[in-house]
């Protein structure tokens, strides 16, 4: 299920999108504190982001600029403005689409699923974890002036267990992966992968980042 965030300030009209969104079988989450959006968007980690331009604390297109920094998790602006240089300030800001109120719900469903559709075909160029910024297209893992350099193998483990932050992930699955992805490893190589990993975030502060669960698999902190 497809995790969408919905920030929007006017109560009847988030209410009536997280409806909308459950009902065509999205998981539809609300932000509703303000204070520290970016932070709080990066540790839910929507799939995707409908974002209102009119939001207290940050403008909305300030907002999409500063997440695009640091993410690339597809955002659709919905604003009531219609004048074209919000439309044209939130495509140039990193906005996936853009859609105005009223909307037609129909419409606003079939612009939802083409974004997520592109998506998929995307790689993501950097996550932030924490506080520590991946780069994923270089294999480097960075904290202010420190990096360390991932393996192809550590990179496509902490992606898979990035995206399922918070779930148990089975080795088999990890293993099905990285079998997907033309890299053979056998159940021993597995085990030695994950130390390293574990290690190379540990040398930048995070301790304990990925954890353990005896029969069960590993699950991403």
């Amino acid at each position: 299920m497809k995790k969408i965030l919905i920030i929007e300030d006017d109560l009847s009209v988030r209410s009536e999108l997280k409806e909308l969104l459950s009902n065509a079988g999205y998981d539809a989450l609300i932000l509703d504190d303000y204070t520290n959006m970016l932070e709080d968007i990066l540790s839910i980690h929507p799939d995707l982001i409908l974002l209102d331009i009119n939001i207290p604390y940050m403008n909305g297109e300030l907002l999409l600029k500063a997440l695009r920094k640091v993410s690339n998790i597809p955002v659709i602006m919905v604003t009531s403005r219609v004048g074209e240089i919000d439309e044209v300030l939130s495509m140039s800001y990193g906005a996936d689409d853009y859609i105005t109120k009223p909307y037609n719900p129909t419409i606003l469903l079939l612009r939802i699923g083409a974004v997520l559709k592109r998506g998929e075909k995307n790689i993501t160029d950097t996550i932030l974890y924490h506080d520590i910024l991946i780069e994923v297209k270089r294999g480097i893992v960075k904290k202010e002036h420190e990096e360390v350099i991932l393996t192809k193998n550590e990179m496509i483990i902490f992606i898979y267990l990035y995206e399922r932050m918070g779930s148990i992930v089975a080795r088999d699955e990890l293993m099905t992966e990285l079998w997907n992805n033309d890299e053979y490893i056998n159940d021993n190589a597995l085990t030695v992968n994950i130390s390293r990993l574990r290690n190379k975030f540990r040398e930048l502060g995070v301790d304990n980042a990925i954890e353990t669960r005896k029969g069960q698999g590993y699950i991403l902190l």
